[in-house]
C-alpha cells in the first residue's frame, strides 16, 4: 500500500475524516457502509489515495459471496475502506467478524471512526501493530484456528513473510483463499513466485532454511522504505510450509493497470 506523497497529500487521511464528518446529511449516512464509501470515492477526486478501489473490490466482494467466511482477515487497513466494504459484505452473507490489522496507529484511528459511521462497530474489530505479530498471537491464541479468506494489502515485503508465518501455525489448509493486492503496481515478484511455485520448488527453496530479511526483489526503494524503517526484518523467520498445494490466479479488471492475485489452497503433498 505504498505510495508518493505530494505535498497537497499531506495530511489527507485526517481531511477525509473532518469532509465525511462535516457532511450535512451525516445522520442519512449513518449506518450505510455504502454511502461512506461513496463519500470516499467523492473525496478521492482530489487526493490519491491507496484504496483496493470498488473495480478489484468486486473481485474480492465475489470470494465473499462464494466463500461465507465466518471470519475474515485483511493485512493493512489504512482509512478503512476495504473494512467498510469487505465487513458488510462478510456480514450480509452471515459471517460473524472481520479482523482488520494495521500498523499505522492514526490511520487505525480515522478507520474506526469510519467504521462506527458505517454502522459496522460491532462487527468491524481493527488490531493496531506489526502484522506479523498481530497474526502470531490471533493464530497461537487460538483465537484464529484456520484462514478462510484473507485480504492482503499492507506493507509489499511482508506478504510473503506474513504468509509463511500463517503457513507455520497450520492456519492455512486446503479451502483457504488468499487474495492479495497490487500485485501489478506497484508489484510484487517474490509473492507471486511463492504463490505459483510447485511444492517440488518450494521444498528445494526450504532446503536453504529460513530467511532473516525480507525478499525485496524488483520493488522500487520507496516501497520497501514504505511504513517500516529501512533496517526492519520479520519478527519470525520460518520457511511455511512447502507441502501446501496452491491454485493461484491473476485477476485484472478491464483497464486496470493493476491486479489481485487469488491464490486457492487446494491440497497437501505429503513428502
Amino acid at each position: 500500500m505504498s505510495t508518493a506523497v505530494t505535498s497537497s497529500d499531506a495530511g489527507k487521511e485526517l481531511k477525509l475524516l473532518h469532509y465525511i464528518y462535516g457532511q450535512p446529511n451525516l445522520d442519512e449516512v449513518r449506518g450505510h457502509p455504502q454511502k461512506v464509501i461513496d463519500l470516499i470515492h467523492e473525496f478521492e477526486k482530489d487526493y490519491r489515495f491507496m484504496n483496493v478501489g470498488s473495480e478489484k473490490g468486486k473481485i474480492v466482494t465475489k470470494l465473499i459471496d462464494e466463500l461465507k467466511p465466518k471470519t475474515m482477515i485483511e493485512l493493512g487497513c489504512y482509512v478503512g475502506y476495504s473494512a467498510i466494504l469487505f465487513g458488510d459484505e462478510v456480514r450480509r452473507n452471515g459471517g460473524e467478524r472481520y479482523l482488520s490489522l494495521e500498523l499505522n496507529p492514526e490511520f487505525a484511528a480515522i478507520a474506526n471512526m469510519l467504521v462506527e459511521l458505517a454502522g459496522l462497530r460491532d462487527f468491524v474489530r481493527i488490531i493496531v501493530g506489526r502484522s506479523d505479530k498481530s497474526l502470531h498471537k490471533l493464530i497461537t491464541s487460538g483465537e484464529v484456528n484456520k484462514v478462510e479468506l484473507i485480504f492482503i494489502d499492507h506493507y509489499k515485503p511482508a506478504y510473503t513473510t506474513d504468509l509463511k508465518l500463517c503457513e507455520h501455525l497450520g492456519a492455512i489448509v486446503p479451502g483457504t483463499v488468499l487474495a492479495a493486492d497490487n500485485v501489478i503496481y506497484p508489484g510484487n515478484l517474490p509473492y507471486l513466485e511463492y504463490v505459483r511455485s510447485t511444492v517440488e520448488q518450494k521444498r528445494e527453496v526450504a532446503k536453504a532454511g529460513p530467511s532473516q530479511s525480507y525478499n525485496t526483489t524488483g520493488m522500487a526503494e520507496r516501497t520497501v522504505h514504505s511504513f517500516v524503517g529501512k533496517d526492519d526484518v520479520p519478527t519470525f523467520n520460518f520457511v511455511g510450509n512447502p507441502n501446501l498445494v496452491y491454485e493461484s490466479q491473476l485477476c485484472q479488471p478491464q483497464g486496470s493497470r493493476d491486479a489481485i492475485e487469488v491464490t486457492r489452497c487446494v491440497g497437501v503433498q505429503e513428502a
